[in-house]
């Protein structure tokens, strides 16, 4: 079951000096005598000639963005993909060190994540095995003859590391009773990245549609079929998975988790889909005593059993097979990591492939992330780094409870209630506390596929076997090396990686007006997710409910409708508009926590001065902060696909769409009517 929270990039995004992090295990910060001093705002990455108040992002990064093309290998590049690309740079120093070892002791820490990053490596090893890993597999699904035997190889494949086809299933936490642990049900099967991909027939959409059924019927021809024959099951599989996206509800109707919380007794359920008789099928699935079960998208169940029953046995068989062969592509030999490649790129418009150690590398990140960080971790994290960042945060959390103090649209009943969730917020800085083992899980070091089968297994046995036992909070959803931070609203909980605590977010050896605008900033905005439009809905303990007055809640949607009709207005490759309601969340907590962490830099002594450093104010070097950490470029496949998909709004609008709502940066950089970025003081939005 995928966690449930909000972060502050969606998982691809990232930036520069490690000040926070220590190569030798010394003091942060350390220098080499006769360094230079850091300039934490550079000129040179500035653009002068713009005018701040006509666009403040391309006046804090043009000269970057101008001597910056975006690498081959990346989708976009800008701060956070620095960031991510260095710390991809540590993790491989740590494997190739580890993995160069043979013969640890079996099911040593070190040991599983060495031959797991060898066993990747091992090109000649995986290229003789062409795609024998899954031989067996495709001939299994050549054997069913039934709607039944259909319906048991979806049950198959998801306990056996064949991915999750027709829907997706697992065990988290109940919404509305925290504590425990339930069966979910929800929406799937598709393999474009937004049912909109399948709906829409402008040429964008085409072109990637074609480029679907070119890379299945790839794959399919290489697994043995004739060239008529895979085109054929690419065009079955596309109509089918096309079906499916037009039951589908699209991401911003799920933003609602009302909308998504609909629970059913399971023998209720049941009688809507008869061919998916889950009185059955949850014991098959290790769910054994189920009595009710949490379904996303009820409707969505109903019309994918009806088209059990109306679709021929034989194209379910090539679906089936299709999710096999997706699911395995990047692990197999080269002619499928290169058509996998061939069809990402479409999407995306990367122009060559990632080199294969990096691809390992966030591969053992992913799959044995808590083993590799606890390396990690005692190389680059320092004690000092979390200490600061525990402080940062207490100081964060009572500014943003003076803010709701201060409201002038709420009563004061429900303020109560913000500031008994405010207090309740709990909080993660680094890495666990408790570190997970991924006991049973073995590594062969001449095994890649067979390695990548077994954490599959071991991470659906983990998931549902979890259902009667008590919540475990301390888990997390991140791994330490992560450049990223999140919101989880069952826990009411906010968690920052280590990954992140580096420069431009933060630096020990940089002003205040640095680390509040960066590091301050993003956790202002974990914390204001927490009353964005998903996050409010949950209450101090994380359940699902609703803890405000009527008329308070009716003037929250009327000020984040200012923010959601802000962004419609904004267009990236000409024509297509960002979408405001998909990215509200995001724009809100943006919102909220500059303005957080702006009343939390003034408490300071910098803030409470007029000093200049490098010829900036301090309320100019906080802003120019925040624009530094949102600095980046992206490819025009990229930028069309996120408008879709992602949930946070493109960079140039996160810099400048929050700080024309904030008096402070008009102040901070003399912008005044005729602008291009004015707004009147009386239409500047404020939320929380």
């Amino acid at each position: 079951m995928k966690l449930k929270f909000n972060n502050l990039m969606l998982a691809g995004a990232l930036c520069l000096s490690v000040s926070a992090f220590a190569a030798d295990g010394g003091k942060p910060g350390k220098k080499s005598a006769g360094d230079p001093p850091k300039k934490f705002i550079d000129p040179a990455n500035m653009d002068m000639s713009v005018k701040p108040g006509d666009d403040f992002f391309e006046y804090a990064n043009g000269g970057w963005l101008k001597q910056n093309a975006i690498p081959a290998k990346q989708t976009r590049w800008g701060s956070f993909n620095i960031l991510r690309q260095e710390n991809t740079d540590r993790l491989l120093n740590l494997l190739k060190e580890v993995s160069a070892t043979k013969g640890q002791t079996k099911g040593s820490l070190k040991q599983r994540v060495g031959d797991l990053y060898a066993s990747g490596m091992d090109s000649l090893a995986i290229e003789k095995k062409g795609y024998t890993p899954i031989q067996a597999d495709l001939a299994r699904i050549d054997k069913i003859n039934s709607i039944d035997g259909v319906v048991n190889e979806l049950v198959y494949d998801r306990m056996n590391g064949l991915g999750s086809p027709l829907f997706g299933f697992g065990v988290g936490q109940d919404d509305k009773h925290v504590e425990r642990y339930i069966v979910n049900l929800r929406q799937g099967g598709t393999s474009l990245p937004d049912r909109d991909n399948y709906l829409k027939d402008d040429a964008r959409s085409k072109k990637i549609q074609d480029a679907f059924k070119t890379y299945a019927t790839a794959l399919f021809a290489l697994t043995g079929s004739s060239a008529d024959e895979a085109a054929k099951n690419a065009n079955t599989v596309y109509e089918l998975e096309k079906a499916l996206a037009k039951s589908q509800l699209s991401r911003v109707a799920q933003r609602d988790p009302n909308v998504t919380y609909n629970k059913f007794s399971v023998a209720d359920f049941s009688k809507t889909t008869p061919h998916l008789n889950w009185v059955k099928l949850l014991p098959m699935l290790k769910v054994a005593g189920q009595d009710t079960i949490i379904v996303g998208q009820p409707t969505f169940f109903k019309d994918i059993d009806g088209m059990l029953a109306s679709t021929p046995v034989a194209d379910w068989k090539t679906y089936l097979k299709w999710n096999v062969l997706k699911s395995a592509a990047s692990a197999l030999s080269s002619p499928f990591v290169k058509a996998n490649f061939a069809y990402s790129s479409a999407l995306s418009g990367q122009k060559v492939q990632t080199p294969r150690d990096e691809r390992m590398s966030g591969l053992v990140d992913g799959s044995l992330g808590e083993l590799l960080g606890q390396l990690y971790v005692e190389k680059y994290f320092t004690p000092a780094a979390k200490k600061y960042m525990v402080d940062l945060v207490n100081n964060l959390k009572v500014t943003l409870g003076d803010r709701i103090k201060r409201l002038d649209w709420m009563s004061d009943a429900t303020k109560q209630r913000a500031l008994k969730k405010l207090n309740a917020f709990s909080v993660k800085i680094g890495y666990p506390d408790k570190w997970e083992d991924y006991a049973g899980i073995v590594i062969n070091r001449d095994d890649y596929y067979g390695n990548l089968k077994t954490i599959s297994k071991w991470r659906y046995n983990y998931n549902v076997t979890r259902l009667g036992k008590p919540v475990d909070k301390t888990r997390w959803g991140m791994t330490p090396p992560t450049v990223n931070a999140y919101y989880n609203p069952v826990n009411n909980e906010i968690a920052f990686p280590a990954g992140i605590l580096q420069f431009p977010f933060f630096d020990f050896g940089a002003d205040d007006a640095i680390n509040y605008g960066g590091i301050g900033a993003v956790i202002g905005h974990e914390m204001t997710h927490g009353f964005d439009d998903q996050g409010r809905q949950y209450d101090a303990d994380g359940t699902l409910r609703d803890w405000w007055t009527k008329e308070d809640a009716d003037k929250f949607k009327g000020r984040a409708d200012q923010v959601v009709n802000q962004y419609n207005a904004f267009t990236v490759l000409d024509t297509m508009h960002v979408n405001g309601k998909l990215t509200l969340g995001e724009n809100l907590a943006d919102l909220g926590g500059l303005n957080v962490a702006y009343e939390a830099f003034k408490k300071t002594k910098q803030g409470k001065s007029n000093t200049k450093i490098d010829g900036f104010t301090p309320d100019q070097r906080f802003f120019l902060s925040w624009a530094q950490v949102w600095r980046s470029a992206q490819r025009p496949e990229s930028a069309a696909q996120r408008i879709l998909t992602d949930p946070h709004s493109p960079e140039e609008f996160r810099t400048n769409a929050p700080v024309v709502n904030m008096d402070a940066w008009y102040a901070a950089f003399d912008v005044k009517p005729g602008d291009k970025m004015y707004k009147k003081p009386e239409e500047r939005i404020k939320v929380w």
